[in-house]
């Protein structure tokens, strides 16, 4: 991943660079019914950034991705993708995004060819056949091409999906428990496989797992109750201290 001097702000921020953040959520509020699932939560996050997000169930934090990912429409504020707002042009903030989750989303009745061409013709990418050959051989999947998702194990299946999110080269990537039900080695495979596309792109990832998340980001943010309670950068970060504070503050509740 290329070096980045930019940090996550607040977009009021008096400090922040004048380089066009890859996304901002500005006052973003989304509620069902009487329930508050998210309550004006404002960040930027810089071009290159990998943002994991933590939290207890029900802290908020799929909202906010399904927020971010277009999926769902906030009930106040805005969210920008690279600069674009995800409520006045969506279409053209989804080109900007791909979206790797613990479900697949992808067809297990195709092969893995056939799902990554329909997604390609989906998005109209120029010569949808090579680039799915070259994402086919990045994911490690090019000599199983020809077969069904569904004889896939748990493991291989995550790799169609991580091609199929990257099939249009987006430049945002969102990650919603990406390691749930892998098993070693996939995790180890899933690693690698990140680590060779982080660069140039920006990640946000939510995550139960402290370690993990800890580990492949280089901010944090910590929800509870639709809020946020903790946003730091990596170099920031005492592991001691934020596991502490996650625990107590966030395993007890916010007032």
């Amino acid at each position: 991943m290329r070096e980045k001097s930019a940090r996550i702000m607040d977009p009021s921020d008096a400090s922040a660079t004048s380089m066009p953040p890859a996304i901002s959520v500005r006052g973003v509020s989304k509620a069902f019914g009487a329930r508050r699932a998210l309550d004006s939560i404002s960040f930027d996050v810089p071009e290159g950034a990998f943002l994991s997000i933590f939290g207890p169930n029900g802290a908020g934090k799929t909202t906010l991705l399904r927020a971010l990912a277009t999926l769902a429409r906030p009930s106040s504020g805005k969210v920008l993708i690279a600069g674009i707002d995800t409520k006045e042009e969506p279409d053209r903030a989804r080109a900007e995004l791909g979206l790797i989750s613990h479900a697949p989303m992808v067809y297990p009745d195709l092969t893995a060819e056939e799902n990554l061409l329909f997604f390609a013709e989906m998005y109209g990418v120029a010569e949808p056949q090579t680039r799915v050959d070259e994402l086919l051989d990045a994911v490690g999947l090019s000599h199983r091409r020809h077969d069904r998702v569904r004889t896939f194990s748990r493991g291989m299946t995550q790799r169609v999906a991580i091609a199929r999110a990257l099939v249009h080269d987006p430049s945002v990537v969102l990650l919603d428990e990406p390691y749930s039900g892998l098993d070693p080695h996939a995790v180890d495979v899933f690693d690698d496989l990140l680590a060779e596309l982080r660069e140039g792109r920006t990640f946000v990832m939510v995550s139960h797992d402290l370690q993990k998340g800890l580990e492949m980001c280089s901010h944090a943010l910590v929800m509870a109750r639709g809020r946020s309670v903790s946003l730091q950068a990596k170099d920031e970060i005492d592991p001691e201290a934020f596991e502490q504070l996650y625990r107590n503050v966030v395993g007890m509740g916010v007032s």
